[in-house]
């Protein structure tokens, strides 16, 4: 079971509006949009904001084609109108309490969003210009999108300048965003937005221009505690199916373990003995007897085995490089370290590398 992609199908399903019922007595979010209208107006008004001059008429609406259908009473809303995308207040290393939580990127797990670790100054040198953020801040990466790293806040604390506090002043869950952010829906809207090779990132401009799906206020609420119920089932399986492969990789060690030892299956007195078929494989190969006993055996076998050098059984002998531009669609098919190592550990290799048969017995 894919449990990444169960995530993001409970997250798809949620910003479109599917995952709970529609309730006809909740607020709509168009009632919403103009609270926040009005109390944007009321700040520009007392000079505590200043207006958006770079700003259509139409400051809230999503404008182009709306990427999905969404409830009537859901809006499609940019995301610089609901949070202060890109404007956030900084603070040098000087400013910066000992105590004070600081926040990087390496800190947060990918495509989970959880904290893997909380470091303080104290315990890390920091020389750069931080973002401050405060307890229900949505903490987002710009940089490499795709690793899906969004938190929000517990507590107050400074975070590299990749990461943007986000600010939602009570008219969006945190919560809610934060699974937005992360929904393959607005992976795929920055992965088309995102500038720069080795490392890519999502301009300010982009991000607030960014289509988001308003529900009503009390839907939100009743999405995120429907989201994390079904998380943790998830969680439960991820812990179960762990457990599991730990069960059936000691089991195969062990198996394996008494196979090598004669100890799998019941000992034929009937067998033709190993010593039989190795001096069977020494005349074949006109060497004058086996090397077995010149070394020191690992553990005692069976009366019907022998312990011999694994020289005496097959010819090992090392193979040229096979350049890329020797590799075929088909063919002799062949395998490099990365998928034996693979293959050692139990995991799937899916191979599509060959050569030909010309190349093989060159070999």
């Amino acid at each position: 079971m894919d449990t990444k992609q169960l995530r993001q199908k409970i997250l798809d399903l949620a910003i479109r509006g599917k995952l709970v019922p529609q309730d006809p007595n909740d607020e709509p979010a168009s009632a919403l949009l103009a609270r926040i209208k009005a109390e944007k107006e009321e700040l520009i008004k007392d000079k505590k904001i200043k207006p958006d001059k770079k700003s259509t008429k139409d400051k809230s609406h999503y404008q182009n084609e709306v990427p999905f259908e969404v409830p009537e009473n859901w809006e499609w809303v940019k995301l610089g109108y609901l949070c202060d995308y890109g404007k956030n207040e900084k603070a040098s290393p000087s400013q910066v309490n000992e105590n004070a939580w600081i926040l990087d990127l390496e800190d947060i797990e990918k495509d989970t969003g959880k904290l893997l670790k909380r470091v303080h100054k104290n315990e890390k040198e920091t020389k750069s210009i931080r973002n401050t953020f405060k307890k229900g801040d949505v903490l987002y990466s710009k940089l490499r999108t795709y690793l899906n790293k969004v938190l929000v806040a517990d507590f107050e604390g400074y975070c590299t300048t990749e990461i943007l506090p986000l600010d939602f002043n009570g008219f969006v869950v945190p919560e809610f965003a934060r699974h937005v952010l992360m929904s393959n829906y607005f992976l795929e809207y920055t992965a088309k937005c995102c500038y720069g090779v080795k490392m890519p990132r999502l301009g300010t401009n982009d991000g607030r221009n960014a289509p988001f799906s308003l529900p009503p206020l009390a839907e939100q609420h009743h999405i995120v505690s429907e989201i994390e119920r079904y998380f943790a089932l998830i969680d439960e399986i991820e812990a179960n199916k762990s457990d599991l492969q730990t069960a059936i990789t000691q089991t195969k060690s062990k198996v394996l373990d008494l196979a090598v030892r004669g100890k799998l299956v019941p000992q034929d007195p009937n067998d033709e003995s190993a010593s039989v078929v190795l001096e069977r494989i020494s005349k074949e190969q006109k060497a004058q007897k086996t090397t077995a006993d010149k070394f020191h055996y690992p553990f005692e076998v069976p009366d019907g085995w022998v312990w011999c050098k694994l020289g005496d059984i097959l010819d090992i002998k090392s193979s040229k490089r096979v350049h890329k531009s020797e590799w075929k669609k088909s063919g002799i098919p062949f395998y490099r370290a990365r998928e034996i190592i693979k293959l050692a550990q139990n995991d799937f290799v899916d191979n599509d590398l060959f050569i030909s048969e010309e190349h093989y017995c060159n070999q």
